[in-house]
């Protein structure tokens, strides 16, 4: 194996041209090991925040699964310690410890400390593996201020402890067990992350995922600081994976569970698994796809397939049933899909993926595949079960009705140039530049803090669509329903890049979408109308990275002619608190400006809306780039973002009151 090396070129001085001056053979340095991935973490796991962070346990627990779809491994235990460091414990056949052949040095440290090394590029050992950047649990160690790995084979115990990427000691014996299986334990190095601290919430959201896609498995999860204790374990896998999603609809057809491998004329073999599923009280499509357990949130040539054999197998059944008059009505893929439930999950052995964020299938002989193996299978299942078909037909006639109300919809909108890009939407206050990367859009609740917005805004690149009252739930409503509402239509208008199936992202006018609201409770409803309607109507915009939430600040303290602004009561008290410092002992509270001010005092004041600040305020605190923080919506795990999504804005309240109750924050008075 050669010697695993990345040149990356040094930084030297550059000569006020621009052309960089001394540049030799001593300006290329070579990065031994593990050097460049903390030279560039971000290459190798996205970035070095949250979602970075959390990166590095997918990677570990990638591992395991991995054992796990080899046949070897049954239990995947993770727990989030006290101390911020997080453990995976699987009882697989543990990682080898011999003497590799080549490197001459314990396997073990082989595949810890070298990128690119491992069991998956041959197929020996692995026939199929997730993890879509192949750096794996090396990169874990480069990015770990401490890390120490336990092996359990052949009968004895071994362990080695590495700081950094760099091994502390030797692979030791340290003593004998009957067990087998790896013990991965990492401490995330806070020179690289941002934040160092785990959400538990977000690692359960993947481990459940994971327990859906492997039946077979069982998957823990503990969390030392707060005591919780999950076991993810569901014998009924896609079916119970379509269950979970679908919690709190109304089911039309018993799950259609699909379960084959298709085999190639070369050989080669592509299990597939899917289960779908119909419910009469929703509206919209939920596909979600997964090769080698990776979630392909942008789909791929699986999906395609899959719809493809989809719509044509319902039609011929249709046809052959007399169900459908074709002279009076055309049913198509649009109508099949709407209020389907689907869990598409292939596994490939040589995957090949495209698209920027590396989530999307190429492979297409896997679209063939697909495409014939539910095509016999659901042709086989109609045959079988006609009153379960005959509803499915039913449902789609309803849809291509619907469908047809909403085409005759658009057409009126657009006769009164409703969504016609070269009519913008009177209220919006556009910007004067041009170029869709250099400008933004704020979509703002209400006319007053519309108008602190448009005056405080630099009218060059800040564009500002005020909206009256709170948006429609779309979650709850047909398209054609959708389009009758007016500040609905005053933001696809504004965009300009259309709705649904139709969104075209070339012709976004503008590079930001921020959506600018309250810091309370009413702010925080009308951003989830918000993102509930970009996220069934303009998806792509989301994954693009194009929308953005503004954090306008809830309190302003002041302190003689100086102003402090605070984000949430913890920034509050660590005003309050450095001011005590400041002053050399206590300060005197004013909860009101038109108090009295004396010399110690601080008056808080709380923000009760937007519209409360004046045009100064607002571009100092949220709009001014230089000052302002902007959270940047995103999507990684889209089963949890459908579920969230349904159980916040559906029709059922029982899960809606069990999230509240689970995730509610209580109020605290203020200590002073």
């Amino acid at each position: 194996m050669a010697q695993d090396t990345a040149a990356l070129t040094e930084e030297v001085p550059v000569a006020t041209d621009g052309v960089q001056s001394n540049y030799s053979e001593h300006s290329i340095k070579v990065l031994e090991g593990l050097e460049a991935v903390r030279k560039r973490p971000a290459m190798y796991i996205g970035d070095v925040g949250e979602r970075g962070l959390h990166h590095l346990i997918n990677e570990v627990v990638d591992n395991s699964i991995d054992e796990a779809l080899a046949g070897y491994a049954r239990t995947i235990v993770v727990t989030l310690h006290s101390d911020g460091s997080c453990s995976v414990h699987d009882d697989g056949r543990g990682i080898p410890v011999g003497p590799h052949p080549v490197k001459q040095i314990s396997t073990l440290e082989v595949v810890m400390c070298t990128l690119h090394a491992g069991g998956k590029f041959e197929k020996n050992a692995y026939k199929v593996s997730g993890g879509l950047h192949g750096v794996g649990v090396s990169c874990v160690n480069a990015l770990s201020a401490h890390m120490c790995v336990e092996v359990l084979r052949d009968g004895k115990m071994y362990r080695q402890e590495y700081a950094r990427g760099n091994p502390l000691t030797p692979v030791q014996e340290i003593g004998e067990t009957t067990a087998t299986g790896t013990r991965v334990r990492f401490l995330p190095d806070p020179e690289i992350f941002k934040t160092i601290e785990f959400k538990s919430d977000r690692v359960a959201d993947r481990l459940r995922e994971l327990a859906f896609l492997n039946p077979r498995i069982e998957i823990r999860l503990h969390d030392e600081r707060d005591g919780r204790d999950d076991v993810y374990h569901y014998p009924g896998g896609l079916v119970d994976f379509v269950a979970y999603e679908d919690e709190g609809k109304s089911p039309i057809i018993e799950p259609i569970v699909i379960s084959s491998v298709f085999k190639a004329e070369d050989g080669a073999e592509t299990p597939i698994d899917i289960c779908f599923q119909y419910c009469k009280d929703s509206y919209n499509e939920t596909i979600l796809s997964y090769v080698n357990n990776i979630n392909t949130v942008e789909g791929g040539t699986h999906v395609s397939g899959f719809r493809a054999a989809l719509t044509r197998t319902l039609n011929a059944y249709a046809a052959k049933n007399n169900l459908v008059k074709p002279d009076k009505l055309q049913l198509t893929g649009e109508d099949f899909r709407e209020g389907l439930t689907a869990i598409i999950s292939v596994k490939v052995s040589e995957p090949q993926f495209e698209g920027q964020t590396k989530t999307k299938l190429g492979n297409g002989e896997v679209e063939g595949a697909v495409r014939a193996v539910v095509n016999d299978y659901l042709s086989a299942y109609l045959e079988a079960n006609p009153s379960a078909a005959k509803r499915i037909i039913e449902k789609a006639i309803l849809a291509a009705e619907a469908r047809i109300a909403v085409r005759k919809a658009r057409e009126i909108v657009r006769r009164k140039n409703a969504l016609e890009t070269n009519s913008l939407p009177g209220k919006l206050a556009d910007c004067s530049m041009t170029t869709p990367e250099d400008c933004e859009i704020f979509i703002v609740e209400g006319d007053s803090a519309g108008g602190s917005a448009k005056q405080g805004r630099d009218r060059r690149f800040q564009a500002i669509l005020p909206l009256r009252g709170k948006v429609l739930n779309v979650q709850k409503a047909r398209l054609s329903k959708v389009l009758e509402n007016e500040e609905i239509r005053c933001i696809f208008m504004a965009l300009g890049v259309g709705f649904g199936e139709d969104v075209d992202i070339a012709k976004l006018r503008y590079g930001k979408i921020i959506l600018m609201a309250d810091a309370d409770v009413d702010g925080s409803h009308i951003r989830t109308l918000l993102l509930t309607l970009f996220f069934n109507y303009m998806h792509p915009l989301i994954e693009a990275g194009k929308i953005y939430i503004a954090q306008p600040p809830l309190y302003k303290l002041k302190k003689g002619k100086k102003e402090y602004y605070a984000y949430n009561d913890a920034e509050r008290d660590e005003v309050l608190a450095r001011l005590r410092k400041e002053s050399g002992g206590a300060i005197e509270i004013i909860n009101s400006e038109d108090s009295a001010q004396t010399a110690s005092g601080v008056v808080i004041s709380r923000f009760k809306g937007l519209g409360e600040m004046n045009p100064e305020q607002l571009w100092e605190t949220t709009m001014n780039p230089e000052t302002r923080t902007l959270l940047q919506v995103s999507i990684e795990n889209a089963a949890a973002a459908s579920k969230l999504f349904e159980t916040l804005m559906g029709d059922h309240v029982e899960p809606r009151r069990e999230f509240i109750e689970r995730n509610a924050q209580y109020v605290r008075n203020l200590d002073i």
